[in-house]
């Protein structure tokens, strides 16, 4: 039972992070809080698209939200999210260097 809910949950922030859109967003807000009116005019997407995805990435504990007046602040819940797009990185590395090297071997193979 605990394991399906650790799944869950790693589902659920794994999934908010499989969007451009949203790691564009966690991008734009890792300088500190931001408002929904500055983030929209950062981003060509309408109010609503932007609003979805800011809500998926609050729905997966990625970011936190509060309210002023009536104004929505957006800010990154827990940094080590960053670590976690650091280590995507570096996987990603690590396979564009593997066809890199796959591709040498082919040009080499057609000379």
């Amino acid at each position: 039972m605990a394991q399906k809910s650790v799944s869950y949950l790693r589902v659920k922030i794994l999934s908010a992070l499989s969007d451009p859109v949203r790691l564009e967003l966690l991008e734009y807000l890792a300088d500190g809080e931001r408002c929904v009116c500055q983030i929209l005019p950062a981003f060509e997407r309408s109010q609503s698209t932007i609003s979805k995805h800011l809500n998926i990435l609050y729905e997966a504990g990625i970011l936190d939200r509060r309210i002023d007046g009536k104004r929505t602040l957006y800010c990154i819940k827990n940094p080590k999210i960053f670590d976690l797009i650091k280590d995507v990185d570096a996987i990603a590395l690590d396979q564009i260097s593997e066809l890199a090297i796959v591709g040498k071997i082919l040009e080499a193979s057609v000379k």
